[in-house]
């Protein structure tokens, strides 16, 4: 479900499918499900991407500067991305990034979390160059079960305007 923040009040939005640039507005909140982070899961992701001993072996994690296992970053990351495909924000053309303002890692996950994701609109921009699409700065806050937040980001993705029709039959993008 998604939440529009303005007038003093939150409001929410149905659940549409495929929006445009023109869609989506500043203050916009959407939310994912929930997906359960598993030991063996944690364990098989850093042998394959990133082998430290911390992410690999409980005893090794316990005298790191993690004190027990810890999923690595990248597999948090990982895990965030498929959240926020299945989630509720879905622009037209899917979920296109053109980089990152801020990403970072504040809390570890541990074997067992329950993770979610919320996606705020922070900014919608027309391209200059490129009529036919936008810019949508997005916030993204990855939290555990305990409402903590394991990951941050703000990235800038890239959403197609609406198309409109001209004279003629052809189609050109929205001013």
């Amino acid at each position: 479900m998604a939440v529009v923040h303005g007038g003093g009040a939150a409001k929410e939005i149905s659940n549409m499918s495929g929006k445009y640039l023109e869609d989506l507005g500043v203050g916009q909140v959407y939310r994912s499900g929930r997906i359960t982070v598993e030991k063996e899961r944690i364990k098989a992701f850093a042998a394959e991407f990133d082998p430290q001993p911390f992410h690999l072996d409980e005893d090794s994690a316990r005298r790191s500067i993690f004190g027990g296992l810890a999923a690595s970053g990248w597999h948090t990351a990982a895990l965030t991305m498929r959240l926020l495909v299945e989630s509720d924000f879905k622009p037209v053309g899917g979920i296109v990034g053109a980089g990152f303002d801020e990403f970072r890692w504040p809390a570890p996950v541990r074997p067992g979390d329950e993770l979610h994701v919320e996606s705020e609109v922070l900014e919608v921009r027309p391209s200059r160059s490129r009529p036919h699409q936008g810019l949508v700065k997005v916030r993204t806050t990855t939290k555990n079960q305990k409402g903590e937040a394991v990951q941050i980001s703000v990235g800038n993705l890239v959403v197609p305007r609406r198309p409109t029709s001209v004279p003629g039959g052809s189609h050109a993008a929205a001013a």
